[in-house]
């Protein structure tokens, strides 16, 4: 009897889960080449490799100098599918392929997808031979595209290869379709939600492969956190043969329980089941959310009617050593390490991504912005790819809760209303409302007068402000946001990117200023920017979000600042995710609820000063530092949590630095510092053997292989630096202000070509000034004379050049 009961239990567990899903990622092979679908079938014609998915071709080659691998690469895999399947139907769902891909089975075309971050999905059942040995072949393209966004592959790569997950999906004839736009098929609409009730709309798309229609019974069941039914809608419904069918069901949920970002997200289940005759044939389950939201211009984002302060940080998909080919455990350590510092909101930028991140901040309760690509550079010939790309993001992802803002763009400029940017800004904008009227769109600008004509053409604008880095003081954002309100009255300001670079592995007491394009960010500096910009930013509670760029540093192809090639510091987390950089911590130390205790500079190990200034991060009350064992002093903190000693003396040699808090066996941070008074004459000493005829640094904008910077100011005639492009600079560190009146400059086959270029001065390395421009005379391989109107005292000399009269080259 029990061996009875127990079958019957299996097979009605069986029956409830019709639909399959297996992950396809094991029995992949790889050739890095453009191959044809028949080169699939000829194992010995080209080079295949053994793959694992996720997988990308660029895991490596963006780390060094950004000239990555771009262009075709191809997969196939062997499956078989049991005779016994017959009748069922078969689709192959890509999470993400960078960035053309063209799906083949058994020799067959199924379909191509244009666009590297949204999911795709094709049925397969027609070309599968059930019972035999079938072959898939993917053929994957990450060449850059004017039709296809982003355009620029410049600021961040796109990274070729199925570097996401792929699924077999097996259903019944009768389902719920898997190919609108790889869609769930089910749409939750909130029609009206508040404290006492949620009245909701579940849209659900059904095909029926059978040559005749059908009637089944439709029943959509909500269930709260511990699986209670709060609401079920069931009817039967008549399925036409081959066409999609489309039906409604209204529910209502009393007294729900409200989703409430951080501070509650609670999450509903809804299961959408197809059955028939009592046999269930298909089943989706998905979130339920609730809430609802507005933006105030004066207090901000409000959540459930409550105030709800939107901030946090934009992230980017890669990691060193993988790309972005990430298992789902690493996406949802970017999750919490995000939710560790505190953050209420994620900038996804600049482009969909992975099916987690939207599901892990469902759980987690972030308030997430989601864009596409249009980014940087338009063409014009990309305006349908955009519209494609902004209606998969908004299908796929329509029942995510924690989504409440659909991005448009991000920098794309136009001069005059009727250009393709602006024109194609609107149409995205409709195309949204369209598909989803409840959330806002955005798009983003950087610049900040919000004046131009692409301006203001979705619900919300946001800003990119980098102030203190690229332009102006740090300070200045604050005046900014003010001064913003004054120009856009009803437009609610949002500061939607916000840093500046940092190198864990560059170290400076009391730093300056970094040139953007520098070859030294200090990570002091660092800190002191965000400390400087979140103090400007927590009183305004008008501003409705802010987000750091970065979360991470991440890969920036053919970029060579901050001692890196090919690498954004902004993050504030190394790109190995190994270091937090300090602003982590004094972002978590102003926005997390855990106790927070950190000593700033710990990797600063050696100084030659005997007095100095000790920073702290922290949220405790107070915090008590000692230096060698004895008591300095208890601090109390600042309005943005920063604690400080100044003129703390340290003595010669190693000194052993505490600081704690609370309980002060559980809450202490230590560090040991060397005073060494003879470093920096040692330091000096070092540099002037490097020195060559006074400079003390070199930097260039951009520089030939094999004819690097160093090589202008080396005093070989034989060497020299070299640059590709117009407008490439060469900037020269005098190491100390100093009185000019010319410079000398010795060209490249100076008596062949006459080379256009310019000379500018700067006491910063920020600001320039231009003293001269005008041409080389053509006539001489000597160095050349150009004097300048009136004497100039500075410490950066930078010299632009605009090519020659043979080539674009300087």
């Amino acid at each position: 009897m029990k061996r009875f009961l127990i079958f019957l239990t299996l097979l009605s567990i069986s029956m409830a889960h019709a639909r399959e899903i297996q992950n396809m990622k094991d029995g992949w092979e790889f050739t890095k080449a453009d191959c044809k679908v028949q080169d699939a079938y000829k194992p010995n014609k080209l080079r295949w490799s053994k793959v694992t998915l996720p997988h990308t071709w660029n895991d490596k080659d963006t780390l060094a100098d950004g000239n990555y691998y771009y262009g075709p690469g191809c997969y196939r895999k062997k499956i078989t599918i049991p005779a016994t399947q017959k009748g069922k139907r078969f689709f192959l769902r890509f999470e993400g392929v960078g960035q053309v891909a063209d799906v083949y089975v058994n020799n067959v075309h199924v379909g191509s997808h244009q666009g590297a971050y949204a999911a795709f999905c094709f049925e397969i059942t027609k070309q599968l031979k059930l019972g035999q040995e079938n072959t898939i072949f993917v053929h994957a393209d990450n060449t850059p595209r004017k039709d296809i966004i982003p355009i620029n592959h410049f600021l961040f790569p796109v990274y070729g290869g199925i570097y996401r997950p792929v699924s077999l999906i097996t259903t019944d004839a009768i389902n719920i379709t898997p190919t609108d736009y790889a869609s769930p098929g089910v749409f939750i609409r909130q029609n009206k939600v508040s404290k006492t009730k949620a009245q909701i709309t579940v849209k659900t798309k059904l095909t029926n492969a059978h040559s005749n229609g059908q009637t089944v019974q439709l029943t959509t069941t909500v269930r709260d956190k511990d699986g209670k039914v709060v609401a079920k809608a069931s009817k039967d419904v008549f399925l036409r043969s081959t066409v999609m069918s489309i039906f409604d069901q209204k529910l209502t949920i009393d007294h729900p329980t409200l989703w409430h970002g951080r501070r509650n997200p609670y999450l509903y289940q809804v299961k959408v089941e197809i059955s028939q005759n009592g046999k269930t044939l298909d089943s989706v389950t998905q979130p339920l959310g609730l809430r609802y939201y507005r933006i105030d211009k004066d207090k901000g984002f409000i959540l459930n009617d409550e105030p709800y302060r939107l901030y946090g940080v934009s992230r980017h998909q890669d990691w060193q050593g993988y790309g972005s080919a990430l298992s789902a455990e690493q996406h949802k350590i970017d999750c919490d390490l995000m939710y560790e510092m505190g953050c209420t909101s994620l900038r996804l930028a600049h482009y969909q991504q992975a099916e987690e991140m939207y599901a892990n901040a469902d759980k987690m309760g972030f308030l997430i912005w989601a864009e596409v690509p249009f980014v940087n550079r338009f063409s014009g010939k990309e305006g349908e790819n955009a519209k494609l790309q902004l209606l998969e993001l908004i299908r796929q992802n329509y029942n995510h809760p924690s989504i409440f803002v659909w991005g448009l763009h991000n920098e794309v400029y136009a001069s005059q209303q009727d250009w393709f940017p602006v024109l194609l800004t609107e149409q995205l904008h409709n195309l949204a409302k369209s598909e989803d009227p409840d959330r806002f769109t955005v798009s983003t600008s950087g610049f900040g007068l919000l004046t131009r004509p692409i301006d203001c053409r979705a619900d919300l604008m946001g800003s990119n402000r980098y102030f203190g880095w690229y332009y102006g003081k740090s300070q200045d954002i604050g005046e900014w946001a003010d001064n913003t309100r004054k120009v856009r009255p009803d437009n609610p300001v949002c500061v939607a990117e916000y840093g500046c670079g940092g190198n864990i592995y560059h170290q400076q007491y009391h730093p300056k200023q970094p040139a953007a394009r520098a070859p030294f960010f200090p990570e002091q500096f660092h800190a002191l920017q965000h400390e400087i910009q979140w103090q400007q930013l927590k009183p305004r509670r008008f501003i409705w979000a802010s987000y750091i760029w970065n979360m991470f540093d991440f890969s920036v192809p053919r970029w060579n600042r901050g001692g890196i090639k090919a690498r954004n510091h902004k993050g504030l987390i190394t790109f190995d995710r190994k270091h937090k950089k300090d602003a982590f911590y004094f972002y978590k130390a102003n926005w997390s609820k855990d106790p927070v205790l950190h000593l700033t500079s710990k990797r600063l190990k050696k100084i030659n000063l005997n007095k100095i200034e000790i920073k702290a991060y922290s949220n405790f009350d107070t915090v008590t530092l000692k230096v060698n064992g004895k008591v300095i002093g208890t601090r109390k903190a600042n309005d943005v949590r920063v604690f400080t000693w100044s003129d703390v003396a340290l003595k010669e040699g190693e000194n052993q630095i505490e600081i704690s808090a609370g309980d002060q066996k559980k809450w202490h941070d230590s560090t040991t510092l060397t005073y060494d008074p003879n470093m920096k004459r040692r330091e000096l000493d070092q540099r002037r053997k490097l020195i060559k005829k006074g400079f003390d640094v070199v930097l260039a904008s951009e520089e030939d292989q094999k004819n690097i910077a160093e090589y202008a100011v080396d005093n070989n005639p034989a060497t020299r630096w070299s640059a590709k492009h117009k407008d490439a600079w060469i900037r020269l560190d005098l190491s100390k202000e100093q009185t000019l009146d010319s410079i000398s400059i010795q060209w490249f086959k100076g008596k062949e070509r006459k080379y256009q270029f310019s000379i500018a001065y700067s006491t910063d390395g920020n600001s320039w000034i231009q003293i001269f421009s005008g041409k080389s005379s053509g006539k001489s391989n000597l160095p050349e004379k150009y004097s300048f109107p009136t004497p100039v005292k500075t410490r950066y000399i930078r010299i632009k050049g605009n090519g020659s009269n043979v080539n674009p080259w300087t």
